[in-house]
């Protein structure tokens, strides 16, 4: 007997990420999200997940919904989905993704594949609880949940190990959000909705974000040396990533800051606030180019969460040699020896990154650590 697989795909999740809209919330967002040049990630992850599922297609029902909810992604796979439900192309809304999930459980799929981010984990976990298996395939950009695989390609590969029978433990993993207004206006304030069921292996999932307390005194010593090399070579314009690790980088610059957006600084001189992917770009072009990130605490990752502005293409015109990443030691040792993760859906961009890379710990401290393309090892 075939085993039923169900599969939601939310189209505009993570198009906000690189025209620096941090989620894409509500119809009015997405429409600026377009005017501003965003373009759908949801279908390729999708499809990087679904690719790890082909050669069980004859042993699986795919069950999905219209158009760039499943269907389509299903197909261009080389599935022949079993369609569900009726939603308006293009215009697709949480209640959509509810009913989808509603719908699937009630056809009891034995495993349900969503993508999107922390907004479609919380419409999943409304609309069915912990009242059967799913894999979430991180397309988001804000990914706080500790329901998500590493990348899209894991994720199909936990999906497929469950479906085997490789995996059979399961447990409760949390689903976070956070208010996306708020973030816009530089306020995190996350809230735990609820739990949903996932197949557990630990090296496939992603931790649940955590904040962390640090030093005040390595954060300073962080400042102090970006602020040096700044000072030392002032050729570059030093592209300041998200996060309070990096927060006092520009305090001490006296320069204004968007606490979880990318600014740039010039000659000591603020040349771009919160900017996406495209302003970027053009502030760069033809210029020398720096990167300064933090680590994302308890999960690890210094590309690919919150930071989708420094997109793949940012990267490769910076160059590895031109990224710092700055984080205090308690942070780093807090992974337990797993590496800094990256996932930014460009597989040449994640070679690039991956190995040893130097981490300021603070004034004049460094640890060279490993970076993995979004598995842990």
């Amino acid at each position: 007997m075939k085993k039923k697989v169900g599969l939601i795909v939310n189209p505009i999740a993570g198009m906000g990420g690189r025209v620096g809209l941090k989620g894409t919330d509500g119809i009015e967002t997405v429409k600026k999200a377009l005017e501003l040049g965003a373009v759908p990630l949801a279908p390729r992850r999708a499809k990087e997940a679904l690719e790890k599922l082909v050669d069980l297609k004859e042993t699986i029902e795919l069950i999905t919904y219209p158009y760039d909810m499943g269907k389509e992604e299903a197909r261009e796979c080389g599935f022949d989905p079993t369609v569900m439900g009726n939603i308006q192309r293009g215009q697709t809304t949480p209640e959509d993704t509810k009913r989808a999930a509603r719908d699937m459980w009630k056809e009891g799929v034995d495993l349900l594949i969503f993508v999107g981010g922390d907004g479609t984990a919380r419409d999943i976990c409304d609309a069915i609880d912990a009242r059967l298996p799913v894999v979430g395939i991180p397309a988001g950009v804000k990914i706080h949940s500790a329901v998500y695989a590493t990348n899209p390609a894991i994720g199909g590969e936990l999906a497929r190990s469950f479906l085997l029978g490789e995996i059979t433990e399961l447990r409760e993993a949390e689903v976070m959000d956070i208010d996306e207004e708020a973030f816009r206006q530089g306020r995190l304030s996350a809230k735990l909705y609820g739990y949903l069921l996932v197949p557990y292996r630990e090296e496939f999932l992603q931790n649940l974000k955590v904040a962390q307390e640090s030093e005040a005194g390595a954060l300073d010593g962080i400042a102090e040396r970006i602020i040096e090399i700044m000072e030392d070579e002032p050729d570059y314009i030093y592209l300041i990533g998200p996060g309070t690790t990096t927060r006092p980088i520009m305090e001490k610059l006296g320069l204004p800051y968007t606490l979880l957006g990318v600014d740039a600084v010039y000659q000591g001189k603020l040349v771009g606030k919160d900017l996406n992917e495209a302003q970027i770009l053009e502030l760069i072009e033809g210029k020398k180019a720096r990167i300064v990130v933090t680590v994302i605490g308890g999960q690890g990752y210094i590309f690919g969460r919150g930071n989708q502005q420094l997109s793949p293409e940012v990267i490769k015109r910076v160059g590895r040699e031109n990224i710092f990443v700055v984080a205090p030691k308690s942070k780093i040792l807090a992974l337990e020896k797993k590496p800094l993760l990256v996932d930014t859906g460009d597989r040449e961009v994640e070679e690039m990154l991956s190995g040893y890379m130097k981490i300021i710990n603070g004034y004049r401290e460094e640890m060279y650590y490993k970076v993995a393309a979004g598995v842990k090892q």
